[in-house]
């Protein structure tokens, strides 16, 4: 995940006009071709690094999807909670795939649809998720996962309906976005950082026999 964020740096130093975090969308740096784009909010988009933004994109998606597809007991309860959380953050990884394979400003619909994905079926998946973490989650980031599903939804609502409170257009779309990030930053942590009385129930039962 963390690469989405160098790369976003490395593509919007590169413009020659400034690029702008309330003013111009995240998708604004995969755009292939300079031009005034007057929608929703009039600016002008050259990002000479569009390749390597649109590269990150791509990235970004995979690894949403094998970390939903992977994670498994390392992060998750059993149940119909967990699994509908893993399908929709996978959804969200569909999502940043297509924004990475269709620019805005090339394949207009398919990159729509992968917003879509992204801050609709990700953000419901962050609120679902946190019914649905193991209990060895610490309380805070189960309870916070929810409520960063909550503010990036409503932030997505007050994006489409062009309601920006002031922090413009790019940072109302950042704040229905970049909480998911933030937090499978967080989540991956928690499932390196296993209780040993996890490791050992995933261990087969013929290594605990022996073990004893």
């Amino acid at each position: 995940m963390a690469q989405f964020f160098v790369i976003h740096w490395i593509a919007e130093s590169a413009w020659v006009r400034p690029y702008s975090w309330a003013g111009n969308n995240i998708s604004d740096l995969g755009n292939a071709h300079c031009a005034l784009q007057p929608e929703p909010e009039p600016r002008y988009i050259c990002s000479p690094e569009h390749g390597l933004m649109n590269g990150s994109f791509a990235a970004l998606g995979v690894l949403f999807v094998v970390g939903a597809a992977l994670t498994g007991g390392a992060l998750w309860r059993r149940g119909r909670a967990p699994a509908v959380a893993r399908l929709l953050l996978a959804g969200a990884g569909v999502g940043f795939g297509l924004a990475g394979l269709a620019p805005a400003d090339v394949h207009e619909n398919q990159h729509v649809l992968g917003a879509l994905f992204i801050m609709a079926a990700g953000n419901i998946g962050l609120i679902v998720a946190g019914f649905g973490l193991a209990e060895h989650v610490p309380p805070p980031v189960r309870w916070g996962t929810s409520l960063l599903g909550v503010t990036a939804i409503t932030a997505f609502g007050l994006f489409l309906s062009h309601h920006y409170l002031g922090l413009g257009m790019g940072g109302m779309e950042r704040v229905a976005v970049l909480p998911l990030l933030f937090w499978a930053l967080v989540v991956g942590v928690c499932g390196l950082i296993r209780p040993p009385g996890r490791i050992e129930a995933a261990m087969p039962a013929e290594r605990l026999s022996r073990a004893g």
